[in-house]
């Protein structure tokens, strides 16, 4: 195995500055602690040193990783499966039946479980796979996993692995004090945590008033003005966020919602639909804030303010990324104060005369009825949609295929006639159904 091979297979040509350290500092052999912001690529960061310290003369489990989200496990499961090491890699999480997830140890023989703190501890309590053959842990997210609640549960999980030699804990914060539980030994920290002068330079932070207590009308006229750009609103409870989609949506605003309340599906599909560019609004609690793959977000609106400092930095976090610019809009009304934690004198937005009408996205999202256990892959839908439903590389988005289902953008011109042109058309000889994704 070679790096450049790995890299290869992530389309990738280098590593930026911060994954080189971590793979250098990692060969020398001691725990690490990882600080750097969210969307600079800690999981590739880790992900590859763990590569290479997997043996394959090991047959049980060598490597676990704990995160504190479902969607951050299920990103890593993909991202390891991508770069193509030979070494077989699942992911546990909540909202699915933990025998289920039995059977596939038994099938798979992985020799990496990726997994939320209560169902790793789950599967070690039973004893569902042999804990004593793993060598590495690895803590993503390990503030979120703190701030989460899972202090217990990740204690718990520690302690059923005795074998553990090496530990790997990321985080987009610098904790003031790392549990005892997590059994660091002779520790390197590397931080590439930005300073707050160096990001000021690239987010602007505007205060947008509302008339009303009541933001709605206010967040709408707002997402009129930011168009077509991909844009997060953080909202603190779950009834907010289905309240302000129903409200957009009524507008005609095209938006997706997400919180944890949510069907596992239903999440996943939202947060497709805003990766491929069929809607540029997406409506969240918190746990959009870190832990999800959400590339280039141009616009973080608050439209209720987070409760900690912490919170705002991890919500801001989501824009200007890197040498990226971004924008953070702050909605309050008379009576509501600017939080102490803000402190910087802030410009008002200033809306224009003439409200611009809401937003169209470019594409449209297509729901295919059959996926890889159909034995259809990327390139038999990209080929039926090009050759059947008549389209043009460059009017065919991003294309993901599941195990029973497969999702497609196309653009918003075309939708309807391909619909049109592929019914009763077969994929590989087999039927499916294909319609606009709900």
């Amino acid at each position: 195995m070679e790096l450049k091979t790995l890299l290869d297979n992530l389309n990738i040509d280098s590593l930026n500055e911060m994954q080189q350290t971590a793979f250098d500092t990692y060969k020398e052999g001691n725990d690490l602690i990882l600080l750097s912001p969210t969307g600079t690529g800690k999981t590739l960061a880790y992900l590859l040193p763990l590569a290479f310290s997997l043996r394959g003369d090991v047959s049980g489990v060598q490597a676990v990783v704990l995160v504190p989200s479902r969607e951050l496990a299920l990103q890593i499961e993909q991202v390891f499966r991508a770069m193509n090491t030979g070494f077989a890699i699942m992911s546990c999480y909540g909202g699915r039946p933990a025998m289920e997830e039995h059977r596939t140890m038994n099938a798979l023989h992985p020799s990496v479980i990726v997994g939320t703190p209560g169902r790793m501890n789950d599967h070690l309590t039973k004893a569902n796979f042999d804990a004593s053959s793993v060598r590495l842990l690895v803590i993503d997210e390990f503030d979120k996993c703190l701030e989460f609640g899972f202090q217990e549960e990740m204690a718990d999980v520690i302690g059923k692995l005795p074998g553990v030699r090496r530990r790997f804990l990321l985080s987009a914060t610098d904790a003031e004090e790392i549990p005892r539980f997590a059994g660091l030994n002779k520790t390197v920290k590397l931080n590439f945590l930005a300073s707050s002068d160096a990001l000021s330079e690239r987010l602007h932070i505007y205060k947008v008033m509302s008339p009303v207590k009541d933001k709605l009308e206010t967040l709408f006229r707002l997402l009129c003005c930011i168009g077509n750009q991909p844009t997060l609103v953080f909202c603190n409870h779950r009834e907010s966020v289905e309240r302000v989609g129903a409200y957009l949506r009524s507008k005609k605003m095209y938006c997706e919602i997400f919180h944890g309340g949510m069907e596992q599906d239903d999440r996943e599909r939202a947060l497709y639909k805003f990766r491929n560019g069929s809607c540029h609004v997406f409506v969240s609690t918190d746990l959009a804030a870190r832990g999800l793959d959400i590339p280039e977000i141009r616009n973080v609106v608050h439209y209720h303010m987070p409760v900690s400092e912490e919170g705002f930095v991890h919500r801001n976090g989501r824009t200007a990324r890197w040498n990226a610019v971004g924008s953070v809009y702050l909605i309050l009304h008379a009576e509501e104060a600017q939080p102490a934690y803000v402190t910087a004198e802030l410009e008002n937005f200033v809306f224009p005369a003439e409200l611009p009408a809401p937003p169209v996205p470019e594409y449209v999202t297509l729901y295919i009825g059959k996926g890889k256990k159909d034995k259809i892959n990327k390139i038999d839908i990209v080929g039926f949609l090009s050759k059947k439903g008549n389209l043009n590389k460059d009017e065919l988005g991003r294309v993901d295929v599941k195990d029973r289902h497969a999702y497609a953008a196309v653009v918003r011109k075309k939708a309807k006639q391909v619909l049109r042109a592929v019914q009763n058309e077969k994929i590989k000889g087999v039927k499916a159904l294909i319609e606009p994704a709900k």
